[in-house]
């Protein structure tokens, strides 16, 4: 049997050291990219706005919030009076309550937290999505070994048949052994005052043995917020003097009597008076006449 030898050659080992040195780092690459990169820890420390997000636990900066000045804000100077006093408490380390802001749609529910946050100096505010409810507890947990104050704010919250989510904010609330940390106020709009469809207390009270208990653990979460702030849908007054305030406020010149004509006859294509309708007039009025709207 003839074999071969492959003669010594130094050039010959050089080229295979080479060759073993790009495998290797061939296998590393790929090893690394299989590898979970490495989840920066939630802070507070990067910014005053945040989007809390799951999978993976995360704080979403936000570095514009979109939010209307404060003064904009009318026809509902009670209920703004009382949310901005109990924000104070709340950012001078003094009790406060959880707030329910409750009713008609456009009226300004989450305009009026966004604009009380925008008042407030070193106050976090923390978005949870209504879906994300169940992960509460989580972030609890992180903003609890912060010595920083937070608004956690939950846009139209509310709560279909078959729904658990409820029982998670139940605890974190009031009900919990924990409950929320002492730097933490909860803040939700509802167009719901009890945050249940109104059909779906009236199927639980039918079919239920006992009706007056049958609805009473579900409406009992709107119970847990000390604060219940209604707003109602605006007078045509109220609803002309949002147009004036926009006016004057992004200096947009026209005769008054001709906006208020405009703005009363695009209200009733829309079949309500309300801040939405006001400023979606004054954004379509502002197009026409080729101007920008800034803050």
């Amino acid at each position: 049997m003839l074999t071969y030898k492959v003669p010594h050659c130094a050039n010959n080992e050089k080229s295979m050291s080479e060759i073993n040195e790009k495998l290797l780092k061939t296998i590393a690459d790929a090893l690394e990219r299989m590898a979970p990169k490495e989840i920066e820890k939630p802070s507070l420390a990067k910014g005053d706005a945040f989007i809390w997000q799951i999978e993976p636990d995360r704080l979403h900066l936000v570095k514009t919030v979109n939010y209307v000045n404060i003064d904009l804000l009318r026809a509902i100077d009670h209920v703004r009076d009382i949310l901005l006093k109990n924000t104070e408490q709340f950012a001078n380390g003094y009790p406060a309550n959880n707030a329910l802001l409750w009713g008609a749609r456009g009226m300004g529910k989450s305009s009026l937290i966004k604009a009380i946050h925008a008042k407030m100096k070193n106050i976090a505010l923390i978005e949870i999505h209504r879906e994300d409810i169940p992960s509460l507890p989580r972030l609890l947990e992180i903003l609890k070994q912060s010595e920083r104050r937070c608004i956690l704010f939950c846009d139209d919250l509310s709560f279909d048949h078959d729904d658990g989510t409820y029982k998670s904010l139940k605890a974190v609330l009031e009900g919990g052994i924990e409950g929320r940390p002492n730097n933490v106020i909860f803040y939700a709009t509802s167009n719901r005052r009890h945050l249940m469809a109104r059909d779906m207390m009236e199927n639980e009270r039918s079919t239920a043995i006992n009706p007056s208990e049958a609805t009473e653990e579900k409406v009992s979460l709107s119970d847990r917020f000390g604060l219940w702030l209604g707003f109602h849908s605006c007078s045509q007054d109220d609803y002309l003097a949002m147009i004036d305030g926009y006016l004057d406020h992004y200096h947009i010149k026209i005769d008054k009597k001709i906006a208020h004509a405009e703005a009363l006859t695009w209200s009733r294509t829309r079949g309500a008076r309300s801040g939405r309708v006001a400023f979606q007039y004054i954004e379509d009025l502002a197009g026409r006449s080729a101007l920008k709207l800034k803050n």
